[in-house]
């Protein structure tokens, strides 16, 4: 297989796949190293193609999901359980950040997509001693949320706010919260990533 080949196969795996592909998943299924793969990748993007690197792996921003902005509020026992309705109802956890009143915002890619990814988060935090970045504000948080449509973000609003974890957008907190400059609704307002 040609390099332009294998780039062209790269494009058609990122948009077919619903979740980030890490380096080592590429190359095997492709049948060369990883650093191959790097490699294909900082050609592709040299060539235009929006790609973006995630703890998960990489994914195609064109295939970014309809995703909102929800601002939370939970104590630290409650967290697997706040993640565990998420993914239930069908979403996936992108990030979570927080606004400090010293720091400012405060931000940190998740991709938490299953149970399995949940479980995985939850064993780092015991077993790494760490602390949620949510105790830093006292539980309040947010995370921008991504799902297969609209109306499954309504649904999960509404077991969020049916469950106590919406929390209100005060008048202190800043408004551009979303990566890209876009201005997110409070407690559930959509943007487009």
């Amino acid at each position: 297989m040609t390099g332009e080949n294998r780039r062209k196969e790269i494009l058609t795996m990122l948009d077919k796949s619903s979740k980030a592909l890490s380096g080592s998943e590429i190359a095997a299924a492709l049948g060369v190293s990883r650093q191959v793969i790097v490699t294909d990748i900082a050609l592709l993007r040299k060539g235009g193609t929006d790609i973006i690197s995630t703890n998960k792996g990489y994914i195609l921003s064109h295939a970014r999901r309809p995703s909102r902005v929800f601002k939370l509020y939970h104590t630290p026992e409650q967290c697997e359980s706040e993640m565990k309705l998420i993914i239930d109802y069908g979403g996936s956890i992108d990030d979570i950040f927080i606004y400090h009143k010293v720091y400012g915002v405060v931000r940190a890619e998740m991709n938490v997509h299953s149970r399995k990814d949940i479980a995985d988060f939850m064993e780092k935090i015991h077993n790494g001693k760490s602390e949620l970045l949510s105790t830093a504000t006292s539980g309040y948080h947010y995370h921008t949320i991504s799902a297969d449509s609209y109306e499954v973000l309504e649904e999960i609003y509404t077991v969020l706010e049916k469950n106590g974890y919406l929390a209100k957008l005060q008048d202190y907190e800043p408004v551009d919260f979303n990566k890209n400059g876009e201005v997110p609704l409070p407690n559930g307002g959509q943007y487009d990533n």
